[in-house]
């Protein structure tokens, strides 16, 4: 399949907008609680799609929530406790550039958990997304998909690009090197955590640009479609004579800067 054009693409994309926009009047009107987890593997486009996603959104009711390696404190915490805390409240909408799910791949692969904890993860999982669900929260999870040869193409762009290079971190490095491992991680982690309740789906993103249109429109399809009563505004007459800003002082400051410089 040849790769979808940049002016298709946005295309689609602004269609999309369209319908993620009235969903995020539906959640807030409702005041849903709606939870998008994504995980794959390393470049498989994560950043990518959530941004794709949260680019047309209210920015105050949407949130991102891509949290560093845990400190000594949070170590030693319920293993949930610090994504618990990052959950919406009424009217929201947070994705989850990677999740509790680290456990069970990047922790579990590299060996930063004991293998007491990754069995206890794929456990208690079920029932910590359950208990989350049953309490109303709309949790919807994504595995994205992608080949070694389209991973591989990715890193090197990564590492010659200067303003890319920043994406590769030295776990990245040295998750290279174990692909089959984490392809075993992955198949227990689905089997053992997709439920009826937190199913899990998968979305080909060897093609990013078509893998963030099926996503999107798969979200879109699996919500209720519905949205709030979108009345127009009527803006209120002024009164008096459009006053004018007095910027003379800031437009020769700025002269002056320029000229300095």
């Amino acid at each position: 399949m040849k790769e979808l054009k940049r002016k298709q693409y946005e295309r689609a994309l602004e269609d999309l907008y369209k319908d993620l926009v009235n969903l995020q009047r539906w959640i807030i009107a409702g005041g849903k609680r709606v939870v998008l987890v994504f995980e794959g593997r390393d470049a498989a486009g994560k950043g990518g799609v959530i941004k794709a996603i949260s680019e047309p959104l209210n920015s105050r009711y949407t949130r991102i929530v891509a949290l560093p390696k845990p400190s000594e404190r949070e170590s030693s915490q319920w293993y949930f406790q610090r994504y618990v805390e990052h959950l919406p409240a009424a009217g929201e909408l947070v994705l989850f550039d990677r999740s509790w799910y680290n456990r069970a791949g990047v922790e579990h692969v590299m060996g930063f958990c004991t293998q007491a904890q990754y069995r206890r993860f794929l456990e208690d999982c079920p029932a910590f997304e359950k208990l989350v669900t049953d309490d109303g929260l709309i949790l919807l999870k994504y595995w994205l998909a992608v080949d070694q040869e389209y991973q591989e193409q990715r890193f090197v762009e990564r590492a010659t690009d200067p303003l890319k290079r920043f994406k590769i971190s030295p776990i990245d490095l040295e998750a290279r090197a174990q692909y089959a491992a984490y392809g075993k991680a992955r198949d227990a982690m689905l089997a053992a955590t997709n439920t009826k309740w937190a199913p899990w789906f998968v979305a080909d993103f060897n093609d990013q640009r078509r893998g963030r249109l099926d996503l999107i429109g798969h979200l879109l399809a699996r919500l209720p479609e519905r949205c709030a009563p979108d009345k127009p505004l009527k803006l209120p007459k002024l009164k008096g004579k459009p006053a004018r800003e007095h910027l003379a002082d800031a437009r020769l400051w700025i002269r002056k800067s320029k000229a300095e410089a």
